[in-house]
């Protein structure tokens, strides 16, 4: 059994986050350490002869990593060349991570599917970065079926069929369904998802209940869930986890999973969940016997020395010609690498890159004298952490780059809080800390303090959010606003992203501000043109080596701020 370097970070992380987790309240009071299981073998440990077999071949998760669908494809004309009927399927996550797949918002991974051959696919958030309707137009180009339980239309019905089942030739009929992260609702912009909800909390595993019995009611020999759920730890108090899903219903022989990036073949206690990591690190493999219609084998395989398959490279290769062509040019360097880790990193603590992100923000609505009602040192900036995608090493700096740090094409808002709003923001935002979320703030001109020894007082939900509201500020406190005291009445204009200007993530207060605009300005290009304007096309360390020092982080006795 191989144990995966990503499985031994997240339990670390994990651990660390224990202390803080188990003195909070309600939900947040429990710490949801994790241990998956993953056996991985080589493509050699697949059986010579699969006569007699059906084969499920599964990803999920691979975010962009477009030339991967070559090897997906090569494995999967090699399995049916030792006898076995092949199904290839994935559970989301495609359209999203690198330019080659977002420069066309998600279209040329629905292009790259079609080449590798697959056959049904269930949704993930990100399919939804560029709105519901372009996420519909992509997918009508598949040749692939779409299957998803909990995605519901204002008929309260499933916007895409919710199951169905595959009759091989042999006559094994497998029942697949589809289940979406319920986060999605907070991890893509409202604005672009208005029309839809999501199946959620306890309605999720009856969703899934529902969906098992009507496949055995169609006479399915296995039920298959397709579900892009993961095994997050912040993902537990709602029941949202993969795990979660399977504990709470009767009949799914296996589900297939991703979001959580994790590899694994096996839960904690033993549960039927496997899942490839991300960007094709493994490939899933489910060994059908025909004759007894059950699972006689499942594990992954290494992708380390496949074959490519010829036409599915070729495609691939059109794909990445056009776009180096337009993104490959190089516009600044670097002196240092700008952190671009979730943990710890973006979604944790300070980064360079967050401030450089930030600084940029701000640069490009303060550039314009008069375009803000408030004082200049009353304007502040905020993006999410988890919207800051990849690093920047040090050395030459492309187009691309920064698409790849910045891929989801948000644009540049602007919304006016209180100060007593912009603390709840800050607040919620950081309510597990040290432990990641993804609307961690990265921030320029304020200057804050979190305090994790102190308990998260967790109020409300806020609405249509998988998140809550503070009770009372227990965690954060402002020293100041560009060097000026802090004041809860003042108002203040904060320069972030349209996806928290909209109430993504934790910062529903923005989504009720008083007042707020959006400038179209798209984040990627409003970075580059402050680096090539301000800094004269050089990110140096003197600027940039180092964290900023705005935010100051107390854990166990210890303080631990990001100064530079």
């Amino acid at each position: 059994m191989k144990t995966s370097k990503k499985y031994v970070k997240k339990l670390l992380s994990f651990a660390v986050a224990m202390a803080l987790v188990l003195s909070m309240t309600l939900p947040t009071s429990v710490a949801f350490a994790y241990s998956p299981k993953a056996d991985v073998r080589t493509i050699l440990s697949v059986p010579a002869d699969l006569s007699g077999k059906t084969v499920i071949l599964h990803t999920n998760d691979l975010h962009g990593a477009i030339s991967k669908y070559a090897l997906v494809a090569s494995v999967k004309e090699n399995l049916a060349g030792r006898g076995a009927e092949v199904i290839l399927v994935d559970a989301g996550d495609f359209s999203q991570g690198t330019p080659y797949v977002s420069t066309t918002k998600g279209a040329d991974a629905v292009t790259m599917m079609n080449a590798a051959g697959y056959d049904i696919i269930t949704l993930g958030n990100h399919e939804l970065d560029y709105g519901f309707f372009q996420m519909r137009s992509n997918l009508a180009k598949g040749k692939f079926k779409v299957v998803c339980a909990n995605i519901l239309g204002a008929d309260g019905n499933p916007v895409f069929d919710p199951n169905c089942v595959y009759t091989t030739k042999s006559g094994v009929k497998i029942g697949f369904f589809g289940l979406e992260t319920p986060e999605t609702q907070t991890k893509v912009n409202p604005a672009l998802i208005q029309g839809i909800s999501f199946l959620s909390k306890g309605d999720l595993a009856k969703c899934a209940q529902q969906q098992t019995d009507e496949l055995k009611a169609k006479g399915a020999d296995l039920v298959i869930c397709l579900a892009h759920l993961g095994v997050d730890d912040e993902s537990a108090p709602d029941g949202h986890r993969s795990v979660d899903v399977y504990a709470k219903t009767k009949g799914i022989d296996l589900m297939l999973d991703g979001h959580s990036h994790t590899v694994m073949t096996a839960g904690e206690k033993g549960e039927p969940v496997q899942s490839t990591g991300t960007k094709l690190e493994d490939l899933g493999v489910v060994i059908i016997d025909n004759a007894t219609k059950t699972i006689e084998d499942r594990f992954l395989i290494s992708t380390e020395r496949l074959q490519e398959q010829v036409t599915t490279a070729a495609k691939a290769n059109e794909i990445f010609k056009r776009v180096d062509a337009e993104y490959g040019v190089v516009f600044a360097k670097a002196d240092v690498l700008l952190k671009g880790d979730k943990a710890p990193g973006n979604r944790t603590e300070e980064t360079n890159l967050g401030d450089l992100i930030t600084d940029a923000l701000k640069w490009s609505i303060m550039k314009s004298p008069g375009a803000l009602t408030v004082a200049d040192d009353h304007v502040v900036a905020i993006t999410n952490g988890g919207g800051i995608r990849a690093a920047i090493k040090a050395g030459d700096v492309s187009k691309k780059d920064l698409n790849t740090v910045l891929p989801f094409g948000n644009t540049i808002s602007v919304v006016y809080v209180t100060g007593a709003e912009l603390l709840e923001a800050l607040e919620a935002s950081t309510y597990c800390t040290p432990s990641a979320i993804g609307g961690y703030p990265q921030t320029e001109g304020i200057q804050f303090t979190i305090d994790t020894t102190k308990s998260f007082k967790q109020g409300a939900a806020y609405p249509g959010s998988t998140y809550y509201k503070p009770a009372a500020i227990s965690r954060v406190s402002i020293q100041s606003i560009n060097g000026q005291p802090f004041s809860m009445t003042d108002t203040y204009a904060v320069v972030t992203n349209n996806f928290c200007a909209a109430g993504g993530d934790t910062y529903y207060v923005f989504k009720n501000a008083s007042a707020q605009f959006d400038t179209g300005i798209v984040m990627d290009e409003a970075v580059m043109d402050y680096v090539k304007e301000v800094l004269g096309g050089k990110i140096t360390a003197a600027k940039y080596g180092a964290p900023r020092g705005d935010q100051t982080i107390i854990t166990t006795g210890a303080v631990a701020a990001n100064a530079g």
